[in-house]
């Protein structure tokens, strides 16, 4: 089987998974969703207190020597196991994980899927999602706040902290790789009109 790799990046509250989401309704059964925060490290073995200091935005948070084993596993025509993780509790869900099987099209996203060059090379599109950083935050503190039990106080601490910081050292440098960049983020529907059918292509 060909299969087609679709990398989505941009900063935290970019609107990636918008993007994702609106690729995915397009072609439906037909592709597969992975996403880099899926690797999150395993922190069972640390308390509560050390779990809420990991720096999330860090490459060192993420087990990406494992996404990438099963992103090849799965090139191979072979099933992988992904893991789940437990944002509330900042550690991997315990014996859960998600079944993927192989398909033509997979679409990889998140903040630093193009900071390790071994995962970037498995990507035969990849797409950088540019929005300014005041709108990002918002989106970040709402989602944060909503989805993963956060206070408004820790998000502010978070982003000044390590968010911002690890956007200028490690995320924003990673523009340079991209083939497309999107502004706007998922409310670009030109953009998003265009990506489609420029995948459409490329899948004949």
């Amino acid at each position: 089987m060909n299969t087609f790799i679709l990398g989505i990046a941009g900063g935290t509250g970019s609107g990636k998974t918008t993007i994702s989401q609106k690729i995915l309704d397009h072609f439906n059964s037909h592709v597969r969703y992975i996403p880099h925060d899926r690797y999150y490290k395993d922190q069972s073995t640390k308390s509560m207190e050390e779990r809420i200091k990991t720096n999330y935005d860090h490459p060192d948070a993420l087990e990406t020597d494992l996404f990438i084993s099963q992103l090849k596993d799965l090139l191979e025509g072979k099933t992988v196991e992904v893991p789940e993780y437990d944002f509330t509790n900042h550690t991997r869900k315990k014996g859960v994980t998600t079944t993927v099987s192989p398909s033509p099209f997979i679409i990889i996203e998140g903040i630093l899927i193009f900071h390790e060059p071994k995962l970037r090379d498995l990507m035969d599109l990849k797409i950088f999602v540019d929005v300014p950083a005041d709108i990002r935050i918002l989106r970040r503190t709402k989602r944060d706040i909503e989805e993963r039990g956060r206070t408004l106080d820790s998000c502010y601490d978070q982003y000044v902290s390590t968010a911002r910081p690890m956007h200028e050292q490690f995320v924003e440098p990673t523009k340079e790789f991209a083939d497309i960049i999107v502004p706007r983020g998922g409310k670009n529907e030109k953009a998003v009109s265009t990506l489609i059918h420029t995948i459409e292509k490329r899948l004949k």
